[in-house]
């Protein structure tokens, strides 16, 4: 099984910079997407062979995420059941007979980490909810923190910013504690690649980027992880897709 997700940074945007040939051409079996910034009926983009599943912020233009998938789950949840977490359209989870697959925008801690304080109650609150589901799980998305310092270009300079407080880090830490892995960083234990590059001074061309894009997967799953890769050849957006294979 093949599992693409990618923070498009507006999907009506990328729909218009070859998002339908990129999609064919990485041929998943699941895709997920963050932050389409769409409200329902705002865009007509479904793909042959493919159900879609959307969940949608209530400030409009904002955050939002959507799973592609070829195969019919048997149960589909939005949010993770806990009001203050359900209004901004950022979680997705389907459940298929082995696995749960569970999309996520995770918050930005923001310019001043004024949202810090909340950014911290998520984490723990998302923490709880993915290890009380009673399958393995396959967990993806932007997760909006450069774990290490390998995963971040200026790890000094920016040691204090939103996605590298030593905060953030910790809770991905207990993340992994918890009985979860880094797919990409166990296979790949001493690369350097990034999958976000902001918009100012030429991030990308210098590749001055971070890693921010996951699929973390239960220890039950580390032995079926057949490959993983960052798409840094992909354009369209700030992020680029991130994929995990399955056996």
């Amino acid at each position: 099984m093949k599992f693409i997700s990618w923070n498009v940074n507006g999907l009506r945007a990328v729909a218009g910079k070859g998002f339908a040939d990129i999609f064919a051409d990485l041929d998943a079996d699941f895709f997920c997407l963050q932050e389409t910034k769409l409200q329902e009926g705002q865009i007509d983009l479904e793909f042959l062979g493919y159900r879609s599943y959307w969940n949608y912020a209530d400030k409009k233009g904002y955050s939002g995420t959507a799973i592609y998938a070829k195969h019919d789950p048997l149960s589909v949840r939005y949010g993770i059941g806990i009001d203050e977490h359900d209004h901004e359209g950022r979680v997705i989870t389907l459940e298929y007979a082995d696995f749960f697959l569970v999309c996520a925008y995770v918050p930005n801690s923001q310019d001043g980490l004024r949202r810090l304080d909340y950014r911290m109650r998520w984490e723990d609150a998302m923490r709880a909810y993915l290890a009380g589901l009673p399958k393995p799980v396959v967990f993806c998305g932007d997760l909006n923190v450069a774990h290490e310092e390998i995963d971040i270009k200026n790890p000094a300079s920016n040691r204090r910013n939103a996605g590298f407080t030593d905060e953030e880090r910790a809770k991905f830490s207990a993340l992994l504690d918890a009985g979860f892995v880094d797919s990409w960083r166990f296979q790949h234990p001493g690369e350097v690649k990034y999958s976000w590059w902001s918009y100012r001074f030429n991030a990308r061309a210098n590749n001055a980027g971070w890693r921010i894009d996951y699929f973390v997967v239960s220890e039950a799953l580390r032995d079926r992880i057949v490959s993983t890769e960052i798409h840094n050849e992909i354009t369209g957006s700030d992020h680029c897709p991130v994929e995990l294979v399955l056996e």
